[in-house]
């Protein structure tokens, strides 16, 4: 099988699979890490069908929306590849980018030497720049609307020093989130390109903030 086929294919798979998914997890979020991942991928040195299929898969079925289940989405992504007759090295490093990606991940304390490769580096930059920015902002509320949080409370301090277990059951308000998430992911960029991109979405965001706080607090 060809790599467009493969490709389209998998396209096709996910917007099925995702049918009904929350705004900001939903295809047009697969849609745009897939194209952060190609525009990353032209300055490294990577294989381009794992890239692909590590963007397009890499959400298929996200924890938060399986009741904190971190193996559904690599056994639903397994059983297609297999089906599709993937070489099975390819298809276990989609797995393990699937089950590295997230930011989640890096906070935990006892995982021990963690899976790295040159295509993780730059589905997870294509996936976190979809994080931070215009469309950074548009999903952090859309999803603290999903889960009917508070905008922002003075009240509650951003918990900076979060375990994995404590950022899963978090429920504090959303502008918390650009602390405890989103304004840290300039820094964790793998790569040149990421990081360039990253730059300016992130002095966008803290224009933003600095607007939002302005209007909370009734100044100009």
């Amino acid at each position: 099988m060809y790599m467009e086929e493969i490709i389209q294919k998998t396209i096709f798979f996910v917007k099925e699979q995702l049918n009904n998914a929350e705004g900001g997890h939903d295809w047009f979020h697969i849609e745009r890490v897939y194209k952060n991942a190609l525009l990353i991928a032209k300055t490294e040195q990577v294989d381009m069908l794992v890239v692909a299929l590590g963007a397009l898969l890499h959400d298929i079925a996200d924890s938060k929306f399986h009741n904190g289940d971190e193996t559904v989405g690599s056994r639903i992504a397994r059983e297609f590849l297999f089906k599709l007759n993937i070489d099975s090295t390819i298809i276990e490093h989609v797995i393990n980018i699937i089950e590295n990606i997230s930011f989640k991940s890096s906070l935990s304390t006892d995982r021990g030497v963690t899976f790295k490769s040159s295509e993780l580096n730059v589905v997870q930059d294509a996936d976190r720049l979809d994080a931070i920015g215009a469309i950074g902002i548009a999903r952090c509320f859309n999803y603290g609307g999903f889960k009917n949080r508070q905008l922002y409370n003075p009240d509650i301090k951003p918990n900076l020093n979060m375990s994995k277990a404590e950022y899963k059951a978090s429920n504090a308000p959303t502008i918390n989130h650009f602390y405890e998430k989103l304004l840290l992911l300039k820094d964790k960029m793998n790569t040149k390109t990421g990081r360039r991109i990253a730059t300016n979405r992130h002095a966008f965001m803290e224009l933003y903030l600095k607007q939002f706080y302005n209007e909370w607090n009734g100044k100009e």
